[in-house]
């Protein structure tokens, strides 16, 4: 279908500021249940119990438990269960989880100071997804197609012109079509299908898109988030416990996806193939603090309760893309092949994080753990980089601003989530335990949330994939075995964590009205079932000494 549009001459306006989109920021938020073998076979349910590096952050006043100095180094295997790998993705890695220590020093008969390190994975990115479906009169070409019609940013589109200079012969999305500034929701991917496939090539002044009858979408994904925490705790009698971790986070992703429509005619017939790949690369650091306490109520007994706060990770973050459209047969449009690549600098604040947990030991042979974690992930903060001062000593400091737009979309988007922990070691023999554990994490997406290409955002501008998932509730079930010795303990833990989630290829409705015709046109696809099924096993050695 073609469609005549008046072209709009304007000169091309970079922007300045950069920012993220909420579900490119989403994969930052959280934490996989990792650590030491104890700590996942007992389900991380040791906040009030203590006694081990991995509560560092999640309450670290668990540090504080510790009477004796120790070392303790843990690895292990992660596989998909359901991966079907394509793109050379490997769905089964031996992973390096954790290293630390802890040293204790005694101040008093029954107080304790408690210094400790530990390196650990909090997010293991290592995940494949597949999705594939029918699509009836809908492409994500059409979903720039009607970006395109809204004709302005005030619409949630904008107004297709072309460039000046040497740009002459590039179609950018101008704010309306009397403004030379680019549309911040004129993102990669429109820029790719305006200029290879929309306009057509013989008569400029005549656009249109191309319907498919379906799609296959692959993405391979890697990288981790490092935490490397130091610890500062103690006790006031051995009944209060208190602790302080300050945490450094680095982020290391990389996922590369292909994206391919098969495109018809109006009659329905085969034309060819719209075919998007995408790399992206995200790295940075980031800082934070956590805070904790664990009491004793009753002096007689070993019941207690704990109490702690993580603040915001505060991120310094940098990604790169590097996107291609590669259309195959029938094309309207000039260009077989297209490009686009963005370098660019922004950050990122995470929500306060809130815990409480429940700890009792019987005798011992018996320990029992629950605890509960709450984090409101609407309130994340997108910041992009607004300018830059140098300081009394002579040092560049960025300045930043809070994505006002992208953050609403987040508190539209997003839900609080809780995560709760249960979990309980047993010794069968005086060297000998047995753990079992389970968590449930509750839906990080609204029901009804969508990905939004239209918004006047950076994260739009700079966006280089339309697809998006929303992820439902997460159960993880764990179990382990331990051996105590003297000095040495070995430990190995089993996880199993499942993930369903709904998977959409581009913005799900989104709708222009053609005033030639007095009609609606949308753009829709149905929702594909996707799942992300994961087991672990993780081995972790001690000394203690």
């Amino acid at each position: 279908m073609k469609k005549k549009y008046l072209m709009i001459c304007s000169a091309l306006l970079a922007f300045p500021a950069m920012a993220q989109d909420t579900y490119e920021n989403a994969r930052l938020l959280g934490n996989d249940l990792n650590g030491t073998a104890r700590y996942v076979g007992m389900g991380g349910a040791m906040e009030a119990l203590g006694a081990d590096l991995s509560t560092i952050r999640t309450n670290p006043a668990g540090i504080g438990l510790f009477r004796k100095s120790g070392v303790n180094f843990s690895l292990g295997v992660v596989s998909q269960a359901n991966a079907n790998a394509k793109l050379d993705h490997s769905a089964t890695k031996l992973s390096f989880d954790q290293i630390g220590f802890y040293r204790t020093m005694r101040t008093g008969q029954t107080s304790y100071v408690n210094f400790a390190f530990n390196f650990s994975k909090g997010t293991n990115f290592n995940y494949f997804l597949a999705a594939a479906d029918q699509l009836n009169n809908a492409s994500l070409g059409k979903q720039a197609y009607l970006k395109g019609m809204r004709g302005s940013l005030s619409n949630g589109g904008y107004s297709i012109g072309t460039g000046s200079g040497s740009n002459v012969d590039t179609y950018y999305g101008y704010i309306d079509n009397s403004s030379n500034n680019i549309a911040r929701n004129y993102g990669q991917l429109d820029y790719l299908y305006w200029n290879t496939r929309l306009v057509d090539k013989n008569t400029p002044s005549l656009f249109g898109y191309d319907a498919a009858n379906g799609y296959d979408f692959n993405r391979s994904q890697r990288g981790y988030i490092g935490n490397y925490d130091f610890n500062i705790s103690g006790n006031v009698n051995d009944r209060v416990y208190l602790g302080l971790t300050l945490g450094l986070r680095t982020v290391n992703y990389k996922g590369y996806s292909e994206y391919v429509e098969n495109l018809v005619n109006a009659s329905n017939t085969a034309i060819g193939t719209a075919t998007i790949t995408d790399e992206r690369k995200v790295k940075g650091t980031g800082f934070d603090l956590s805070a904790g306490v664990i009491f004793r109520p009753v002096e007689e007994s070993p019941f207690r309760i704990g109490l702690s706060i993580n603040s915001p990770s505060w991120y310094d973050l940098k990604t790169e893309n590097y996107t291609t459209i590669q259309n195959v047969g029938q094309n309207q449009g000039k260009w077989e092949h297209g490009k686009s690549s963005e370098v660019y600098n922004y950050k990122l604040f995470t929500p306060w994080t809130f815990g409480a947990s429940l700890g009792h030991t019987v005798g011992n042979f018996l320990a029992l753990g629950a605890s509960v974690s709450y984090a409101d992930y609407s309130t994340v903060d997108n910041r992009y980089i607004d300018g830059e001062y140098v300081d009394y000593y002579g040092y560049t400091t960025e300045t930043s601003a809070s994505d006002k737009v992208m953050n609403n979309h987040a508190k539209r988007t997003l839900n609080g989530v809780a995560t709760v922990k249960v979990g309980m070691e047993c010794k069968v023999l005086p060297q000998i335990a047995l753990r079992a554990g389970y968590n449930y994490v509750t839906p990080a997406y609204k029901k009804d949330a969508f990905k939004d290409g239209a918004l006047n955002s950076e994260g739009s501008y700079y966006s280089s994939a339309a697809d998006y998932t929303n992820w439902k509730g997460t159960n993880r079930m764990t179990l382990g075995v331990g051996y105590i010795g003297k000095n040495f303990s070995a430990d190995l833990a089993y996880q199993y964590s499942a993930t369903d989630g709904e998977f959409y290829p581009f913005t799900n409705g989104l709708a222009a009205h053609d005033a030639s015709t007095n009609t609606t046109l949308v753009n829709e696809a149905k929702a594909v079932q996707v799942s992300n099924q994961r087991h672990q096993v993780l081995f972790t050695l001690g000394y203690r000494f």
